[in-house]
């Protein structure tokens, strides 16, 4: 009966991301977030930006599982 032979394997080389190169995207996805809860939370208030009620409809049940009220 022949077993064969065990070849050692190697773990991979894991080295962690420089934050010098992570922190451009992390800003970036903050950004995007306060931009998100801006047009969630405020917009088609007092501060809105855009007329009509086209953004107040999109963000309406958000509004609502966020618990901003909007009517």
């Amino acid at each position: 009966m022949n077993v064969g032979t065990l070849s050692p394997t190697l773990a991979p080389v894991v080295s962690p991301i420089p934050l010098r190169e992570l922190m451009p995207w992390l800003v970036f996805a903050g950004l995007l977030m306060l931009l998100a809860i801006y047009f969630v939370g405020a917009e088609q208030g007092a501060t809105s930006l855009i007329p009509g009620m086209y953004v107040h409809e999109f963000v309406h049940d958000g509004r609502h599982l966020l618990g901003f009220p909007c009517h």
